[in-house]
């Protein structure tokens, strides 16, 4: 059986820029749908090229931005039609798409089924109107519920996401809003603090003084509340901010989470490859209309694109491993890339409670996933 492969395509269009947002997404007046499919199907040949007769079979499929959903039915069939004359796709393939409640339509809705969509990941982000204002979005609380309903009546499998840790935040908020999201009875859930990013107007306001985030310790207690109740829900995290039923995990995530390799392309996207002369790293042009440039002129808006060492790959492993509650794999670790853990850093990791070792796997504790970056630096 083959190692599980994705194809990430990224849609850089948004209808609004979100204050905390600081993803490669752009707000255009006019975008020509069909322009914009036929450039992604073009670089997706030149990523087949570059596996040559290493090409996989593909496993899953994700639409990111961005807001897909603000994508014609017609483009994205015309890519996934692109993706099956260059790939052999999986007969159980988890095709996913994002979706913005605010541009949620039962006939768009019904395209992206038709065209092989199975799994749609909508972002409600809060069921507070406040809330939503606050976060800079365009929909409310019943237009989120509205869309949502019709994603369950349309789609087998969905997923929500919802951001904690505002400001005027408490644990019995958090904890009533969390129990809601849960009556709506979806296999999956991706929690996600609230994170002040550079280059952000969060960012700006929050360097003026202005207080958008609670105090770490609070945040900390928002968490490991998070963790209590979607574990008492049956839907434990696999991944520090993912949460689902057993065997509802987000497959397309999990080959990112595994050191999977994976094609990405349209603006901004990355690749890791396997190809004939190792494993490479591809990154894209980011701004929307020099990537289409690139493309028209030269086939792809690939602007790096470099092989890996194996202490480099050794490391990404770690960065992405670490996340799952599954761990990592260290005898697997050792044979792909030659890295070994120093016994020593481990033990005193260990020690302090950060750390675990079971079975051959290294897994992250509650308390070290609080403080997981400082431990992979160490560890590395």
């Amino acid at each position: 059986m083959s190692e599980p492969f994705g194809i990430y395509v990224h849609w850089p269009f948004c209808a609004a820029k979100c204050p905390y947002c600081d993803f490669n997404s752009h707000v255009r007046s006019t975008i020509d749908a069909q322009a914009w499919a036929a450039a992604i199907s073009r670089e997706l040949a030149h990523h087949a090229a570059l596996q040559g007769a290493m090409r996989p079979v593909v496993s899953s499929i994700f639409f990111g931005g961005g807001t897909p959903s603000l994508m014609s039915g017609a483009a994205l069939g015309e890519v996934l039609e692109a993706i099956a004359q260059h790939w052999t796709v999986a007969s159980d393939v988890e095709i996913t798409l994002e979706a913005n409640p605010a541009s949620a339509d039962a006939a768009r809705f019904e395209d992206y089924r038709a065209a092989g969509v199975n799994r749609l990941s909508l972002g409600m982000q809060a069921l507070d109107d406040n809330a939503l204002r606050f976060l800079g979005r365009l929909h409310n609380v019943a237009e989120a519920i509205a869309a949502l309903k019709l994603a369950q009546r349309l789609f087998r499998r969905v997923s929500i996401d919802l951001i904690y840790a505002r400001v005027d935040q408490d644990r019995q908020a958090w904890r009533d809003e969390l129990r809601r999201a849960l009556a709506f009875g979806t296999e999956h859930l991706s929690l996600y603090q609230l994170t002040i990013e550079e280059a952000t107007p969060f960012a700006r306001r929050a360097a003026r003084g202005e207080a958008l985030v609670p105090p770490d310790e609070e945040a900390v207690r928002l968490y490991e509340c998070t963790q209590e109740l979607m574990a008492a829900a049956g839907r434990p995290a696999y991944e520090i901010s993912n949460h689902a039923l057993p065997g509802a995990e987000c497959r397309h995530n999990l080959v990112y989470w595994r050191y999977g390799a994976y094609v990405g392309v349209g603006p901004g996207a990355h690749g890791r490859l396997e190809t004939p002369t190792g494993r490479m790293a591809t990154q894209n042009e980011k701004l929307p209309e020099r990537w289409l440039s690139q493309v028209s002129l030269q086939g792809h808006g690939v602007v790096a694109c470099a092989a890996l060492s194996e202490q480099e790959a050794a490391e990404e492993l770690l960065l992405m491993g670490l996340r799952l509650s599954e761990g990592v794999d260290l005898p697997a670790l050792a044979a792909r890339f030659h890295w070994r853990a120093d016994p020593k850093r481990l033990a005193a990791l260990a020690d302090a409670g950060f750390v675990q070792v079971q079975e051959g796997r290294l897994k992250v504790t509650p308390p070290g996933r609080l403080v997981l970056n400082r431990l992979i630096s160490e560890l590395l």
